[in-house]
């Protein structure tokens, strides 16, 4: 659906206020989706984006640094969402023996086989991405990278 008629508003000052707006209420519009896809498997959007991090660096640990630098959301307290994770059991805490004030992050097994899981459901295909061509995804991808190269 057009912008337009999705916030009633058939005028813009620009283009540019258009697209603006039209990206903000895009990206509500996919989290939303996301946060209902990711209900039914009990974690939030910030919980997955954690999870995901730690799969990528499974078998090694995270550090709650890497976790804050990796997030999609960086609003998000990454020390909270791991202590929900691990109260979870989806991850794990220990002592880093190699720096006693560092704290190692690992995915457990429980954790692994939840994000197979949501692959296997296919939340991904939830975002509406998936009706466009692979030619219009590369687009998109160089559009929204261009986008954050301003600063």
């Amino acid at each position: 659906m057009r912008i337009e008629d999705e916030i009633k508003q058939p005028i813009f000052r620009s283009e540019l206020q258009k697209a603006h707006i039209n990206l903000i209420f895009t990206a509500g519009w996919l989290q939303l989706r996301q946060a209902t896809a990711f209900k039914c498997f009990g974690l939030t959007l910030p919980q997955f984006n954690i999870l995901r991090i730690l799969r990528g660096q499974h078998p090694l640990p995270a550090t709650v640094a890497l976790l804050i630098e990796r997030m999609l959301d960086k609003t998000s307290n990454a020390s909270r969402i791991v202590d929900r994770l691990e109260e979870k059991k989806l991850v794990t805490r220990t002592v880093c023996p190699a720096n006693r004030r560092a704290v190692d992050i690992r995915i457990t097994p429980a954790g692994l086989t939840l994000l197979e899981q949501i692959d296997a459901a296919g939340v991904d295909q939830v975002s509406g991405l998936s009706q466009l061509e692979e030619e219009e995804l590369r687009q998109l991808n160089h559009l929204l990278d261009k986008i954050r190269s301003a600063d």
